[in-house]
């Protein structure tokens, strides 16, 4: 016997839960249009090369990859099975649309995406193998006008979703480098050390000291030392600064005063800090990453970054990119919890009884096809239990009517 569950890791959403997802999209997407985002679409599948190009961090290992077909699977080498697979997030793409597709756009491109991506994770709550991601990004622009628009923007999404009590924690790709330079540590150690860093809130000060101790003994204490001085401090940016001294190099401190300056003012569901605790995982982030919390919660519920290397891979010079993504499914779970749920008002149900005569069905027919022109009218045949089926077309949204003496009638 067939099982009638999805594949693991993936799911169906019933009427009422798509309605709510839809609508929230639909809210994303007037927001990010009102910033002047146009809405783009790739494929769902992706040569096997792009996607293993060293720019999607771990991710890499959670590809659904697809077999080569026919002869060309019958003829592939052990190693060649495969030659596409799902994409595993909608960064990677956009610089393959952006590269293929170059010509055609404008020299500063506003994009925004809203569809499934597809990771062989474990799945668990909150945590699926297909899910969807809403980003935006803008490609083109150098300067840092580029990230206040995209914080802004998404933290204006949030709060015409009702998200208030926003944390947009603020850091720099080349600021960590400044740090870990500071330290002593190796580029060889660099990776390593930031991923240990990014554990900070799982495992604790402990953790990541034992962590960074095993990566580069002897500078596990000047490290946390450093990042606790600075993350104790009344103005840890201000701490950032005296600590790393010439260090850090005056563009990443410009940089990141001017964002937090703008952003300060233009984000009102909340505030925008540093932090030099933020490191963000994917491999491709060359400057500016972000991410926002929001009370009561303690995973990222939206997240991104300056990537300005991505495209020059794949076109052979670089162009300036940053981009900032929205947790959807966490964002339509924490709402569902809240006890919201999209508009009930369905349109019109009109209900006839089985036995109505083909001259009558017609009348109706037409009926609702000039009704249509206004509103939804489904037409549905009344049931033994009229009670129940009316009790149903009411909670879904629904106004009831029936045809009666050559008009619809409500009923009450």
């Amino acid at each position: 016997m067939l099982s009638k569950s999805p594949a693991k890791g993936m799911r169906d959403f019933l009427p009422k839960e798509f309605a709510l997802r839809q609508q929230v999209l639909a809210i994303i997407q007037q927001t990010y249009e009102s910033y002047g985002f146009s809405r783009i679409e790739t494929p769902v599948v992706e040569n096997i090369d792009l996607l293993t190009s060293k720019q999607g961090g771990d991710n890499e290992k959670l590809i659904f990859k697809i077999l080569k077909r026919g002869e060309k699977l019958q003829n592939a080498a052990e190693d060649a099975l495969c030659d596409l697979g799902l994409r595993y997030d909608l960064t990677v793409p956009l610089a393959r649309f952006y590269a293929n597709n170059v010509g055609q756009l404008p020299s500063v491109f506003k994009a925004m995406q809203m569809d499934s991506v597809y990771r062989a994770d474990r799945p668990q709550r909150g945590r699926y193998r297909q899910f969807v991601q809403c980003d935006i990004d803008i490609i083109g622009e150098p300067a840092n006008i580029a990230e206040t628009e995209l914080i802004t923007a998404t933290a204006n999404a949030l709060a015409n979703l009702g998200f208030n009590g926003l944390t947009v924690r603020l850091s720099d790709r080349r600021l960590l480098n400044a740090v870990a330079d500071k330290c002593g540590f190796d580029e060889k150690q660099k990776p390593s050390v930031f991923i240990a860093l990014d554990k900070l809130d799982k495992i604790g000060v402990t953790g990541v000291m034992q962590e960074v101790e095993e990566i580069a003994p002897g500078l596990a204490v000047p490290f946390i030392d450093m990042i606790n001085r600075i993350t104790s401090s009344r103005n840890p940016f201000a701490a950032c600064v005296a600590e790393l001294g010439e260090y850090l190099p005056d563009t990443v401190r410009r940089n990141i005063e001017e964002i937090l300056g703008v952003t300060g003012q233009t984000v009102k569901n909340g505030k925008v800090v540093f932090d030099v605790t933020l490191v963000r995982g994917m491999g491709y982030y060359t400057g500016t990453i972000y991410e926002v919390t929001v009370d009561g919660l303690a995973s990222a519920i939206a997240g991104g970054g300056r990537y300005d290397k991505m495209i020059g891979k794949i076109i052979g010079s670089d162009v300036p990119a940053c981009g900032f993504s929205i947790g959807f499914e966490r964002i339509a779970l924490l709402l569902q919890e809240r006890g919201a749920s999209a508009s009930k008002n369905c349109g019109i149900a009109v209900v006839i009884d089985k036995n109505t005569d083909v001259k009558t069905r017609v009348e109706v027919m037409q009926v609702c096809a000039q009704l249509r022109k206004k509103q939804n009218v489904s037409v549905f045949t009344k049931i033994k239990n009229f009670g129940y089926q009316l009790k149903q077309l009411r909670e879904t949204g629904y106004a009831v009517y029936e045809y009666k003496n050559g008009a619809l009638t409500p009923i009450e």
